[in-house]
């Protein structure tokens, strides 16, 4: 007994740390980065002890131990969401949702299936976190249109994408963090759509169940977070200037709104000494004439990420000498109010030199108290004048001591780069396609697409290294060590050989199911990438232990029970994301999602035989 103990303690040490890695990841009393590099290194610490061996004899290096970090599987996780990235920042998605929203009205039903259906078909291809940010808006929007609490439709977006992420080899990083054990393992590469059919099978069930069963147990809360994230109707007072070579040069008013004004209020058209009051009749913008607009803020950044060249002149107007003038950078929108006592009181912008002194463009101002048909140099401010600021993020943060000005910081948010939306989703379609076809392999293909997205300015490297979160790079990379600890100390085995041995009796579709339903529960206390990486070693040795002939059953049910992440909400990012705005608790999650997993370890169970010709 003490001679078999000597010689297997490693796989019990091992075992021992990744049962207390699980511990300490549910109780959430420290960070994710913090447990995921203890493991690291109490990983290191172990296999350093004379007679730590593998099931070979063999030492475990350090190396062996880290190699998790070079891992083309989590390096083509990190550029996948550099191109999430690229897509969010240029406003790709916009677009469309919008498109979508407009139809709201005639055929809600409709506009609704279509919102998740383009939320499912974008996030079998895309990192499905953007996608997420990117339609929580729009969701927000219809919920408003319905009348109806954001609890009711944010919950069903978030499990949307996530059952788009069991359709494809990209949909997850889950995906390809169990696709790179299994090439490792049995040299067999995973296709693209391997894991479709049944995939879609389970997605469908899925979905059927938020179709019937969101009325009755989704919450009907309310949050005072509802008028928050609503979209503000404030309007500001505004100022263009039509100079030669202008986006509305030439323009014709049509029963006194300019088309290229979306939602904007035309209040005065002022050329030289004389001012144009609505209605416009046969007036035609002319060169140096000062079109006043009172509009949202939202309408005002739209008009600024569709024209740049609307920017540009707004920058240099303002009195900027800029040698980067001829190509803005990353440039936010933010919200001031003039304080009470400020020396900007009965001064006009004109008159303070505002952009010399704050390097911000004053695009717009708000007053409560009347309207406003004057042009915006002459407005002399007066306490609690909201000004919308357009400017670098670097000069906001300066602001943030002024006694002058009180910086909404809430309010901050960068202009996208809309005019390349194209080049993005030229990008992003041709990274699928290249991946899908066999042409190159899914790193290959995602790194050069983070690449482009980085050399046709989607992005820049500030933004590209925000995206690369440190939190999963850590988390994958201490993942991988335990999955290599438990792979070469034998423990997998054995835990496979458990599995077999408690299932073996009621056959292989027994095994397969109870690999699923393991994985299933694992992945909402853990993340499903660590779930993933476990369990897969797991799981085909579980094949090699029944002698099947073809694994990838049992990978595909390690996959397909990693994906269902729906019992918690910090099974997965997308969870966490939209917990706030759907005023969620931890208990919704259990009620909702809870039988969720259930309900597709049986459908999975049902159809195993059928795909898998069992």
């Amino acid at each position: 007994m003490l001679s078999e103990f000597v010689q297997t303690w490693p796989m019990w040490a091992s075992l021992a740390i990744v049962c207390a890695a699980i511990t300490f990841y549910m109780l959430d009393r420290w960070s994710m980065e913090f447990v995921s590099v203890c493991v690291i290194a109490g990983l290191l610490l172990v296999f350093i002890i004379p007679g730590a061996r593998d099931v070979d004899g063999n030492a475990i290096s350090a190396a062996d131990l880290l190699s998790g970090f070079g891992n083309p599987a989590l390096i083509t996780i990190m550029a996948l969401l550099v191109v999430g990235q690229g897509l969010f920042q240029t406003g790709a998605l916009e677009g469309p949702t919008k498109a979508l929203l407009a139809g709201y009205d005639k055929r809600p039903v409709t506009t609704l299936l279509l919102a998740f259906l383009g939320v499912f078909v974008t996030s079998a291809f895309v990192n499905n976190t953007p996608i997420v940010i990117m339609f929580l808006p729009v969701m927000t929007a219809i919920a408003m249109r319905m009348n109806a609490p954001q609890s009711r439709l944010m919950m069903p977006l978030s499990f949307a994408s996530i059952f788009a992420g069991m359709t494809t080899l990209i949909g997850t990083s889950t995906n390809l963090l169990a696709a790179e054990s299994y090439n490792r393992i049995t040299g067999e590469q995973l296709g693209f759509f391997d894991q479709t059919p049944m995939g879609l099978i389970l997605a469908a069930a899925g979905l059927l169940y938020i179709l019937i069963f969101s009325r009755f147990l989704l919450p009907h809360r309310r949050g005072l977070s509802d008028d928050i994230v609503q979209p503000s109707g404030k309007q500001f007072v505004a100022q263009i200037e039509v100079t030669h070579g202008h986006f509305l040069l030439g323009k014709k008013p049509v029963a006194g709104m300019f088309a290229d004004l979306p939602d904007m209020t035309v209040r005065m058209i002022q050329r030289g000494e004389r001012a144009f009051l609505p209605p416009y009749e046969d007036i035609s913008l002319q060169a140096g004439d000062l079109v006043i607009i009172a509009a949202t803020r939202a309408a005002l950044q739209n008009v600024l990420a569709r024209q740049p060249d609307f920017l540009q002149q707004v920058w240099q107007a303002s009195g900027a000498d800029l040698e980067d003038s001829s190509r803005p950078g990353t440039l936010a929108l933010t919200e001031a109010v003039i304080a009470p006592g400020s020396r900007m009181v009965g001064r006009t912008v004109e008159m303070l030199g505002f952009r010399r002194l704050t390097r911000a463009v004053t695009l717009g101002i708000q007053r409560r108290s009347r309207m406003i048909r004057t042009k915006l140099g002459e407005i002399r401010l007066e306490s609690g004048d909201t000004l919308l600021l357009c400017g670098p993020v670097e000069a906001f943060r300066e602001l943030r001591s002024s006694r002058d000005l009180i910086l909404l910081e809430w309010s901050q948010t960068e202009i996208p780069l809309t005019t390349k939306a194209l080049a993005a989703r030229v990008i992003a379609i041709s990274m699928v396609i290249l991946a899908a076809t066999g042409l190159l392999s899914i790193l290959h293909a995602s790194v050069l697409a983070a690449v482009a997205m980085l050399i046709a300015g989607c992005l820049n490297t500030r933004q590209a290294s925000r995206s690369l979160d440190l939190r999963i790079f850590l988390v994958i990379g201490a993942a991988l060590a335990m999955g290599m600890a438990l792979e070469k100390t034998g423990a997998a085995a054995q835990i496979a050989h458990a599995v077999v041995n408690l299932a073996s009796p009621y056959g292989t579709l027994a095994v397969l199911s109870a690999i699923f339903l393991a994985v299933a529960l694992l992945t909402n206390l853990l993340s499903n990438a660590a779930t993933a990486i476990l369990f897969s070693p797991i799981a085909l040795s579980a094949a090699a232990e029944l002698k099947v002939e073809d694994p990838l059953p049992f990978l595909l049910a390690v996959i397909y029970g990693a994906n269902c992440c729906f019992a918690t909400p910090i099974a997965y990012q997308t969870n966490m994301l939209v917990m706030g705005p759907g005023h969620y608790k931890f208990g919704d999650f259990m009620k909702f999602g809870g039988p969720l997993v259930i309900i597709l370890w049986i459908v999975f169970t049902i159809f195993a035989p059928w795909r898998f010709d069992l």
